[in-house]
Formats: C-alpha cells, sequence, structure tokens
C-alpha cells in the first residue's frame, strides 16, 4: 500500500528539519560583526544570537549561536543560510513570507521558501510557532537596530 503524499511530506519535512539540527549551518560567531542580536523565549528556553556582516545594503554573512529545541535551533540555521547574501529588503521580504507560512497563509511561495518550506507543519502546533519563528524575530530586531544605527 503507498503512503499518503501528505506523510511522505511531513517525513521529508522532518528530515530537512533534522539535518538542521544535527549540523546547522552558520553557526559560530562573527569576529565584528556589523549589528547583533540576542532572542529568547523565556516559555521553554529557546536562546538564539545572531551577527550579521552588512556592506552596502547587502548581508554578507551570517552567524547565529544558541540553545533550545530542534524546530528553534533548526529554524536559526535554515534562516542564516536563506538570508546570506540578500540585500536587507529581499530578507525582510522573505521574514514576511516566512510569517505568512508560520501564522497560516494557505498560498505558499515554496520556490521562494525552499527549505524553510519544511517547518510550515509547525503551525500545526502554535505552541511550538514561538520556536520557528524566534530567530525570525531576532532578525528583525537586529536589522531595526542597524537601520536606526545608520540614521
Amino acid at each position: 500500500m503507498p503512503l499518503d503524499r501528505d506523510v511522505e511530506l511531513d517525513e521529508l519535512y522532518r528530515e530537512i528539519i533534522l539535518d538542521h539540527y544535527r549540523s546547522p549551518r552558520n553557526r559560530g560567531s562573527l569576529a565584528q560583526p556589523t549589528v547583533t542580536g540576542e532572542g529568547d523565549n523565556p516559555l521553554c528556553g529557546d536562546e538564539v544570537e545572531l551577527g550579521l556582516e552588512i556592506r552596502d545594503g547587502q548581508i554578507v554573512d551570517v552567524r547565529f549561536q544558541g540553545t533550545g529545541c530542534s524546530i528553534s535551533q533548526a529554524s536559526a540555521s535554515m534562516m542564516t543560510a536563506a538570508i546570506k547574501g540578500l540585500s536587507l529588503e529581499e530578507a525582510e521580504a522573505l521574514f514576511e513570507a516566512f510569517k505568512d507560512v508560520m501564522y497560516g497563509a494557505d498560498e505558499v511561495d515554496a520556490e521562494a521558501l525552499g527549505d524553510l518550506e519544511a517547518l510550515q507543519g509547525v503551525r500545526k502546533f502554535p505552541v511550538r510557532v514561538k520556536c520557528a519563528t524566534l530567530a525570525w524575530n531576532t532578525l528583525e530586531e537586529a536589522l531595526e537596530a542597524y537601520r536606526k544605527g545608520q540614521g
């Protein structure tokens, strides 16, 4: 009996998330970040610290450190991989698209999200949405601090 397509997708997504948790991309710190951000979720103990190197309106490098559940840490890894090389505007647009997915948008631009699409299953568990969005909210705060410092 063939597996149901939804079950196959859930398994694929689970593997992507576990891969990013077990082998995080961009884990570490930058020697001289342009801007940093720290975020935490005191209800579950997730923590993330971001360092970004920004040149000419582009994120040329990004690193994260943190502790927490597989969802928060995988999401941080996936986010850093997705935003590296993007302009600030592109990173902010990706954040908005990701937020839409997390909070229930029916239409998803899978191509724009790439591996991030794997996290859409998290929205079935509202308490875990904060885990998935922690790094993104930290990014948003860091970019706001960067823009204020530029002004």
